[in-house]
């Protein structure tokens, strides 16, 4: 097993070799507002960033505050983000979720960690998404991207996400915590594809034991 050190080391050539192919990298979901982003990545739970984002270009005019959410009919906000996936789940999280922060946050998102995974359909993972990239506050988001390409790297040998973040939080820089999804997200839609990697075509093929 590679000390902690080599893996630092390694983990920064990656992260190098990453920037310098995705220059202009980052969030995969559209949004103005932390709560915007919320909301959309409660949605992107089993479903793509861009059907998300097809479906909150309308959302968002249609629902621009927690107390919009709370004041629709359950089945319309299901009928609204029913090509999400699992819209009867989501739709019920996201109203849970508004009535906290309008009883507990006077109507705003909170920054911090506990008080954002309090919330109804917000996990780690949301949290960090959320804390990053509206707070400007470091956050490993593990989602399936991170998950499989850092166990490709030899990065971790965890399955649960939690255990995922911890290791990675030891070896990645704090400075590219939040960096650090974005830019695997794109080299595992781009080259490092689920089904069929394209080893051969991959900047990172030297350094990942599982290209050889």
């Amino acid at each position: 097993m590679p000390s902690r050190k080599a893996q630092r080391e390694r983990m920064v050539e990656v992260l190098d070799r990453l920037k310098k192919t995705y220059p202009d990298v980052g969030p995969a979901l559209n949004f103005t507002t932390p709560f915007e982003l919320l909301i959309a990545t409660i949605l992107s739970a089993q479903c793509t960033d861009h059907r998300v984002n097809i479906v909150t270009a309308s959302l968002f005019e249609k629902y621009p505050t927690p107390g919009h959410y709370l004041a629709a009919p359950a089945e319309a906000l299901e009928a609204d983000i029913f090509t999400t996936g699992f819209y009867r789940n989501k739709a019920a999280n996201i109203r849970k979720c508004c009535q906290a922060l309008i009883d507990l946050h006077g109507g705003e998102v909170p920054a911090r960690m506990e008080d954002l995974t309090s919330l109804a359909g917000v996990g780690r993972k949301t949290a960090n998404v959320v804390r990053g990239n509206a707070f400007g506050m470091p956050g490993i988001a593990v989602d399936t991207h991170v998950k499989r390409l850092s166990a490709l790297l030899g990065f971790t040998k965890q399955a649960d996400p939690d255990r995922i973040e911890s290791d990675l939080a030891k070896i990645v820089p704090e400075s590219d915590w939040t960096g650090l999804g974005h830019l695997f997200a794109s080299h595992g839609r781009k080259t490092c594809v689920a089904r069929r990697p394209k080893c051969d075509e991959c900047v990172l093929s030297d350094l990942c034991p599982s290209a050889k």
